[in-house]
């Protein structure tokens, strides 16, 4: 038998090429997975095409690595279909598994097969085109081993490239670790099939055919070049891909964003219009996301939309389209739905939204809002839908949110008109149309007028004078609640001031603070530097929170209030009573008083088991040096049992509306039993 050396440096760049076709037959079946069409063709074929290549190159530098005593030479005719049996049978394999949605035993074993054939088939048709004299014998052992190693190597590239082409994120490790496994089983295959080769030492070299000087060269570098433009063109193509997720998919959820839900409402304009069809269109916002956003912060907000994504996909249909337009707003687009599935499946969102969400420490909980409006019934311009969804879905929440409503034509109105007060909210500051009114504070024992707690009002030029519960809502959603907060701050100790230099030095004022406001990072910044401007004693104000607020991060609120309590300012826990706090968990904050909520002064009576609970209140409330006080007093039964319990200081229309500051000179030159307003 001849004896036959190996040139190390061309098995070292054999087995470069395995694995380059490997990771090229993987990468482009990923290419397949997320391609349409002609294109998703396109793609398999450049991947059979390069995986093919890369085994016949292989295979054929393997053979040019065998030192012969002789120069060798193969027959040009065979080398040529062994490199046809290779790509054609990669193809034929890669049509077969990767090319369908669903990998199923069956079609893996026939990929398997083709595969298998094709490399054994050019294994063996490339050893015969080597032009030796005589023909080479072969150990069956080794041939059928090298057969089965074949067999199963394809069968293991196949399924890698099915499973691999999916997951884009974080698969790029995944894919070099499967090429080197793959690549490692083709050349064990194409090397164990070439020890099986015995060649007759008295053999000779033919002398026609093709001689292998400079073969090696040339296959490897127009090997690699076909490998790494096949590779080049997918990595473009992800490129592309990505860079069409960015522009078309919302960062934060990996939903569709506004340009492609318009691009997919187009379409199903066409379509029904087309097929005299019908498709349902659903506007969803969250109730309450604003709070938890501000209170617990942006980074629990993003997840806690990433949350409410998933509760919203869950249920869907495959071809329906759920699209994140920003904040907190998510439309839904539905194809053949009408007013009986779109009302099923809104009714079924809602209930999904309105379970509590666990994150970390925090229980939140949330409400959804959904307006739908039905094509062409409707509107049959995308921009006639998006409207009338979107005004059913304000009509929802004027109506108490957490539910659906379909839309109406009277819902158009209403939706006009709460866009174009928004429109006026950005200017009404600029304009000096907000208007500060100031309702008393007195002690509850006699006359003695404590100060005013200040309250906002919007005279707005055409539609009058507009209560915060008109418009506040929208400037939190919008985050003008900020601006608003600080003019208010300003204007009431500029106020303030000015009645001091009246000689009124011991009256005080309070500022409600909303959630954005009281988080906001230069919050004691702000009053610091607003107190030194009017030059005013930091005891002369106070700003009230909620007690829900006040609780929901009470690390943060302890904090907070303990610098506006180092700075001088009190703090009052306004709408005592209404949530899940209780004295001892405040007693950990620096606040100075708390304020009843009106709802629980309304219910009080004398002999009721409420007025027990107050008076011990009370009495707990004075040893932890807390001053309480009581809102909403409207009747004078009111003003004796909460005078009797013991509150301090009362509030309320009885003793006084919220009033102009121009007007607050009623309240001085009347007796208080004069000037007890009935309620208009």
């Amino acid at each position: 038998m001849m004896l036959v050396t190996w040139d190390h440096i061309l098995v070292a760049v054999s087995l470069i090429v395995a694995f380059m076709a490997a990771f090229t037959a993987l990468d482009t079946a990923g290419r397949v997975a997320v391609s349409r069409g002609w294109l998703a063709n396109l793609w398999l074929t450049c991947g059979g095409t390069a995986m093919g290549i890369g085994i016949w190159a292989m295979h054929f530098i393997g053979m040019l690595a065998m030192n012969f005593p002789m120069s060798m030479r193969y027959d040009a005719r065979l080398t040529v279909l062994s490199l046809l049996l290779a790509v054609v049978s990669a193809i034929l394999a890669f049509t077969q598994v990767v090319g369908g949605s669903h990998l199923t035993l069956r079609r893996l074993i026939a990929g398997t097969v083709i595969l298998g054939s094709g490399v054994v088939g050019m294994h063996f048709t490339g050893m015969a085109a080597l032009l030796f004299s005589p023909a080479i014998s072969w150990d069956p052992t080794l041939v059928a081993f090298s057969v089965l190693i074949a067999f199963s190597a394809s069968g293991t590239a196949l399924w890698l490239a099915f499973h691999l082409r999916q997951d884009q994120r974080g698969s790029l490790p995944r894919r070099l670790l499967a090429a080197l496994t793959m690549g490692i089983a083709i050349s064990g295959m194409h090397y164990v099939g070439m020890a099986a080769a015995r060649f007759d030492a008295a053999g000779l070299m033919m002398h026609h055919g093709v001689s292998d000087e400079g073969l090696a060269v040339w296959v490897t570098l127009i090997t690699l070049s076909i490998l790494g433009l096949t590779l080049l063109a997918s990595m473009l193509q992800l490129a592309n891909q990505e860079l069409r997720q960015l522009a078309m998919h919302d960062n934060l959820t990996s939903l569709p964003n506004r340009a492609l839900l318009e691009q997919r409402l187009d379409k199903a304009i066409q379509r029904a219009t087309l097929n005299n069809g019908a498709f349902a269109l659903m506007f969803m916002d969250l109730d309450g996301f604003k709070a938890v956003n501000d209170t617990w912060g942006h980074h629990v907000g993003d997840r806690l939309l990433i949350e409410v994504a998933g509760k919203l996909s869950a249920p869907l249909s495959e071809g329906a389209t759920l699209a994140r337009l920003g904040g907190d707003e998510f439309v839904l687009l539905l194809p053949d739905g009408d007013a009986a599935s779109a009302a099923a499946l809104a009714q079924r969102l809602v209930a999904l939204i309105d379970a509590p969400v666990e994150l970390d420490r925090y229980r939140l909980r949330v409400s959804l809002s959904v307006g739908i409006a039905l094509f062409p019934l409707h509107g049959e311009s995308k921009q006639a839908l998006m409207l009338n969804a979107d005004s059913a879905m304000y009509h929802t929440k004027k109506n108490g949110r957490n539910g659906w409503s379909l839309f109406e034509p009277a819902m158009r109105v209403m939706t006009q008109h709460q866009l174009a007060l928004a429109n006026d909210l950005w200017q009404a500051l600029e304009r000096q149309e907000m208007r500060l009114f100031y309702q008393p504070k007195f002690l509850s024992s006699g006359n003695t007028l404590l100060g005013f707690e200040v309250l906002l009002r919007w005279q707005h030029p055409t539609r009058g004078l507009l209560t915060p519960d008109q418009f506040l809502s929208r400037a939190e959603k919008t985050g003008q609640i900020v601006a608003l907060g600080n003019w208010v701050i300003n204007e009431a100790c500029a106020q303030l001031k000015a009645w001091q230099r009246e000689g009124h030095t011991q009256w005080a004022i309070s500022v409600n603070l909303s959630a954005l406001q009281f988080h906001q990072r230069d919050l004691v910044e702000t009053v610091r530097q607003t107190l030194a401007r009017h030059q005013l004693s930091a005891a002369s104000l106070t700003l009230e929170i909620s007690e829900t607020l006040a609780k929901r991060d009470p690390t943060f609120s302890q904090q907070l209030i303990g610098e506006l309590h180092r700075l001088g300012v009190k703090v009052s826990i306004d709408n005592f009573g209404i949530g899940y706090a209780n004295l001892l968990q405040l007693k950990h904050f620096d606040a100075s008083e708390l304020k009843i909520d009106r709802s629980f002064i309304n219910k009080l009576r004398a002999d009721s088991e409420d007025a027990t609970v107050v008076s011990a209140m009370l009495t707990l409330a004075r040893s932890l040096n807390l001053r309480m006080v009581a809102e909403g007093v409207e009747t004078e039964e009111q003003q004796r049992l909460l005078t009797g319990l013991g509150f301090e200081v009362l509030q309320g229309y009885l003793l006084g509306k919220p009033t102009p500051a121009e007007r607050i000179s009623e309240f001085i030159t009347r007796p208080m039993q004069r000037w007890r307003w009935q309620r208009t």
